[in-house]
């Protein structure tokens, strides 16, 4: 009879609140979430490294006083940003990795356009 009960006791319990999880169930878990936090470090490594590039080469192509690294930063990955929403709803939309990045260094550009169009009339 006791081993009728602890069946019994088991299959209230995996279908009630409670839910025991092994502990392979619980490495499994552990090693998603580690991979996970480790893959968007490496995505924001990525995109400072893109949009460094793609920001330097918008402001060779803008010419004037450069932003620094950090402002290239910034410009590039707003830029992306900017080109990824605009460009489609106008009609141009560049797919691929090429067309990716002429797609981020148009929206960086327009972007250091944009800013410097505010700080002229604010200055």
């Amino acid at each position: 009879m006791k081993t009728f009960k602890f069946a019994a006791n088991f299959a209230a319990c995996a279908t009630g609140p409670l839910f025991f999880a092994s502990a392979a169930l619980a490495q499994e878990q552990t090693g998603a979430a580690v991979g996970a936090v480790t893959g968007g470090i490496i995505g924001i490594l990525i995109a400072i490294v893109i949009g460094g590039v793609v920001g330097w080469i918008a402001s060779l192509i803008v010419k004037g006083s450069g932003s620094g690294f950090w402002g290239d930063v910034l410009f590039g990955i707003g830029g992306s940003f900017l080109a990824g929403y605009v460009l489609p709803l106008i009609g141009l939309p560049l797919g691929g990795i090429v067309g990716g990045l002429i797609a981020s260094v148009i929206g960086a550009v327009v972007l250091i356009l944009i800013v410097r169009a505010i700080r002229k009339a604010v200055a």
